[in-house]
């Protein structure tokens, strides 16, 4: 699975998700650096499989009928690498469910 992260997410949560054959990239990386969240998503679908995010906004913001991209938004104490590890357990486990279109909530 093809997984990218917001540039809200620290950059060292990606190894974390690099597991089980799933491939993670940040949006620097992926080029996408400042785009805006609809534009951002829109360009993502096309080479990712899952959006991960802390903006707790998204669900309000973005209209995610049609989309083909999952959205895993997590909800942590703070953007704090150490206030997020302990929700990738269930991140892992929410990756195997999730559907195009959705947003999933993990954490508060």
């Amino acid at each position: 699975m093809k997984i990218l992260l917001d540039e809200c997410v620290p950059k060292a949560i990606k190894h974390s998700l690099s597991v089980d054959g799933h491939e993670c990239s940040t949006v620097p990386e992926a080029g996408f650096a400042g785009r805006t969240n609809g534009e951002l998503l829109r360009l993502a679908e096309s080479k990712f499989d899952v959006f991960v995010t802390l903006d707790k906004g998204m669900q309000f913001q973005q209209n995610l009928a049609g989309c083909k991209i999952k959205i895993l938004l997590i909800r942590a104490k703070s953007s704090r690498v150490a206030d997020i590890l302990p929700l990738i357990p269930a991140c892992l486990v929410a990756l195997h469910s999730i559907k195009p279109a959705q947003l999933m909530q993990i954490g508060e």
